[in-house]
């Protein structure tokens, strides 16, 4: 009889050991698991797909929802610092000590069917919600949407953000083949959202083949703003005078939009009143996603990881106002477009401090450099130089690096993947212990 872990790291630990695929497409032995454990849902679901926004999207209906007093339970990945934050129960991160009950819960359910470690903690998070009662349930999918573990689940309303380029080996290369897996999430006669401004024929032709009810940005569901509010048009509902949301950057009213056309559709059994909707948007936190942090020089943490989310990031610097020099803190995954990152960025940079990330996913920071040159960004060898190029072997170390330089009206953008954010917020996070 072989002995579980009694801590979260332990099973962590043995999770990413166990099943040798990281990445395991289809649905069946997760289906087939979830069905002896019973999982299964009485409130409304949301699902929240897409290459960018998932997040932000996931973030807002959560904190409005909380705003109105319904029990939420939210689930997203990856996660920034620690394991706990995949998983929200009425606005608290899960303990080590319910994701150990939950993993074992698992464990012992599955028997010989062997699943991956984001098909094994889906299920452990999915139950955990089950058993806590909630009035409505937010599901962040991964990879794709059609092939990804949380879409056993069929949603009352799934929302596709932004279809974009990303995750081309699982996916296909054009916007129509990952078109066509997000729209994986549609169901037939539920609420199918899109808040992508052109989305793909694929997704389209999706949910008119299987009888989703589409609501297409600019037809279903609108919004319009000026300088200091903005309002949101729906089929039956309009919302006027709204704060704009406190997560900065140019694409969150395509995001908030898509969260109240959600609402709308629910508003029958989740009944949510203006009041609510303007505090959820003003208190609505989440790192990582365009976050400026406050003091000199400024400090923006972005996880922008393929080109549509660095353009955004671009655009986002030049509504900044001046700054001297922009240094990157730049470290990203091998299977990513890093050229296309780059090419939306390398305008705005001075000074690239770049990373490795581990392996062997992580990009060495010498790959990067390479393609840095290969892009055209020419570094000079002088003390005062305008443009550098330098590599680091942590992104703690490439930050410390950019900060001792910076000047205090300068900006340092930290960006390229989760893992380049996560490192330099527990580096902050030890260097003020």
């Amino acid at each position: 009889m072989q002995t579980l872990p009694d801590t979260l790291a332990g099973w962590l630990s043995r999770l990413e050991s166990q099943h040798p695929v990281t990445i395991d497409m289809g649905l069946d032995r997760v289906s087939a698991v979830a069905t002896r454990m019973k999982i299964g849902f009485d409130c409304p679901v949301i699902t929240v797909g897409g290459t960018n926004g998932k997040g932000s999207t996931c973030a807002m209906l959560e904190a409005i929802l909380l705003q109105a007093g319904y029990r939420v339970g939210l689930s997203t990945s990856p996660h920034l610092i620690d394991f706990n934050e995949r998983a929200r129960v009425v606005g608290e991160a899960a303990s080590d000590a319910e994701l150990v009950r939950y993993f074992a819960a698992v464990e012992q359910a599955r028997g010989e069917i062997s699943l991956s470690y984001f098909e094994f903690t889906t299920l452990a998070i999915l139950q955990m919600f089950v058993d806590a009662h909630l009035d409505v349930v937010i599901l962040e999918v991964g990879l794709g949407g059609r092939l990804d573990a949380m879409n056993i689940i069929d949603a009352d309303v799934a929302i596709i953000t932004s279809v974009d380029i990303d995750h081309t080996e699982y996916l296909g290369h054009t916007r129509e083949a990952i078109g066509f897996e997000k729209a994986g999430i549609f169901r037939a006669g539920k609420a199918a959202i899109c808040s992508d401004p052109v989305p793909p024929q694929s997704l389209l032709d999706h949910a008119a083949a299987i009888g989703a009810d589409l609501w297409l940005l600019g037809r279903d569901f609108n919004y319009m703003g000026d300088q200091l509010q903005w309002n949101y048009g729906g089929r039956d509902q309009r919302r006027n005078s709204l704060g704009y949301p406190s997560l900065r950057g140019a694409n969150q009213l395509l995001n908030a939009a898509a969260a109240l056309a959600a609402l709308e559709v629910l508003r029958l059994r989740l009944p949510v009143g203006a009041q609510e909707v303007r505090t959820g948007l003003v208190l609505v936190d989440l790192p990582g996603r365009f976050q400026v942090l406050p003091g000199r020089p400024t400090v923006i943490l972005d996880v922008a990881h393929n080109p549509h989310a660095a353009a955004t990031l671009s655009q986002n610097f030049g509504n900044m106002g001046f700054h001297p020099y922009t240094y990157a803190v730049f470290g990203a995954l091998q299977d990513k477009d890093i050229d296309g990152v780059i090419a939306q960025l390398k305008g705005q940079v001075d000074h690239w401090c770049v990373t490795d990330l581990p392996p062997p996913r992580g990009a060495s920071a010498e790959q990067i450099r390479d393609k840095l040159l290969a892009a055209g960004v020419t570094p000079s060898d002088k003390t005062d130089a305008e443009c550098t190029i330098s590599c680091f072997a942590t992104p703690a170390e490439a930050f410390a690096n950019a900060t001792s330089r910076a000047g205090e009206n300068d900006r340092i953008a930290v960006f390229g993947s989760f893992l380049t954010v996560a490192g330099v917020m527990a580096f902050r996070a030890a260097a003020n212990h």
